[in-house]
């Protein structure tokens, strides 16, 4: 069965190193908007942890399985923005995305899929936070200190 429309779930998986550098890529189809990786669910079985490994092997080349994938357990219902409501079936207006954290242990270059993105940049976590389109990536990225805090006290 072919899916028409994109499902309203998907996955933000925000990619860093233990020192905070933050990966950002970014659209090719808006240049000038940088964002973490992100992806819609491919099907209604596909669960949330396949979709960010999927995503992030798609957007970036890397295996999500090799390193350590986090589920943050947070989700923002967002408000789908106009240039992309056609992509949805015709009524949706909210997407409900889950946040991941994939840690890699230091900045490495990546393998971005041209039809998605035309380039990729390391940054320090604030000046990450500072570039990207999309309020709640800046919010999650901002969460990183803490979370990779925790992470060390365990």
């Amino acid at each position: 069965m072919t899916q028409t429309h994109k499902i309203p779930v998907s996955t933000l998986i925000v990619i860093h190193t233990p020192d905070l550098q933050v990966l950002l890529l970014e659209r090719a189809d808006h240049p000038g908007f940088w964002q973490s990786v992100t992806g819609s669910k491919d099907s209604e079985h596909e669960s949330l942890r396949e979709t960010a490994v999927r995503e992030v092997r798609e957007e970036t080349g890397l295996d999500g399985n090799q390193y350590t994938l986090t589920d943050w357990h947070k989700q923002t219902v967002y408000d789908i923005y106009p240039i992309w409501q056609y992509r949805y079936a015709p009524g949706t207006l909210h997407n409900t995305e889950h946040v991941f954290g994939l840690q890699l242990p230091k900045a490495q270059p990546v393998k971005i899929a041209p039809r998605e993105h035309l380039s990729f940049v390391w940054l320090p976590y604030q000046q990450a936070a500072e570039k990207v389109f999309s309020q709640s990536n800046r919010e999650a990225i901002l969460e990183l200190p803490a979370r990779v805090a925790s992470k060390v006290k365990l």
